[in-house]
């Protein structure tokens, strides 16, 4: 059995966008002739390749653009990549656009059966983790309204809530710790205390503080590519340094 939990092996991926649109078929075939494309090719990821050990908790940094979020959709294989390989040995749990899925017609109580049962629940289940996720997310006198009356912040601190009822071996993050009042982010960060050598976390953050506080390990990405791989201490301040 594999000490690693996650492989990345020489990873490009790319994506192309728009430049310009065509008026018409004329057009299109004189552009086709000429060499002209209506999309230029963005290079996201350019050779990124490491290891993560079960247990680790890994914090993922970088700049915006830097592609830290593609990096980790392309784990979660919401993306797949033109080249290179990602092994996962184990489950693996994205939590990386909480509340897709919520409608917000259904009420707060509808929507957490509703998103249980795309994480795999059954009803039965859900009933019996329904009261754990209220409690959590502190909205037990609002589940009887519509989403739509939620605010932003309660619809994300319902989302979480639920989110995290989904045991796996590896758990994908991207900011997920920024979420709800200062009180709930204390929850939260208690709740990822819990995690350290539990499972295996990748945490996605421009927080060092967090990345300092959680991480047994971080990593710096630039331009798609891995410029720094260490301690948290040492990558933190190389992150910092960037703005200096």
């Amino acid at each position: 059995m594999s000490e690693y939990a996650i492989r990345v092996k020489n990873i490009h991926k790319s994506f192309k966008l728009p430049t310009e649109r065509s008026a018409g078929l004329k057009q299109a075939i004189f552009n086709a002739l000429k060499g002209i494309r209506g999309y230029k090719e963005q290079k996201v990821l350019r050779g990124v390749s490491f290891d993560i050990k079960k247990g680790e908790f890994v914090g993922i940094v970088g700049r915006n653009g830097s592609g830290k979020s593609t990096l980790l959709k392309t784990i979660s294989q919401i993306y797949y990549p033109e080249k290179g390989s990602i092994e996962i040995n184990g489950t693996l749990i994205p939590f990386i656009e909480l509340g897709v899925g919520f409608d917000p017609e259904l009420t707060g109580r509808e929507n957490i059966y509703l998103n249980g049962a795309l994480l795999g629940f059954s009803n039965e289940e859900i009933d019996d983790m329904y009261d754990e996720i209220v409690d959590f997310a502190e909205l037990r006198d609002f589940m009887d309204q519509k989403l739509k009356n939620f605010s932003s912040g309660m619809q994300v601190r319902l989302a979480f809530s639920i989110a995290i009822r989904a045991k796996g071996d590896i758990l994908i993050l991207d900011e997920v710790l920024a979420v709800g009042d200062a009180d709930f982010q204390a929850k939260c960060n208690d709740y990822f205390k819990s995690l350290r050598g539990q499972q295996t976390v990748v945490l996605v953050t421009h927080s060092m503080e967090n990345v300092k506080k959680f991480c047994d390990r971080a990593i710096m990405i630039e331009k798609g590519k891995i410029v720094i791989d260490g301690k948290p201490e040492k990558v933190a301040a190389a992150y910092e340094n960037l703005w200096k």
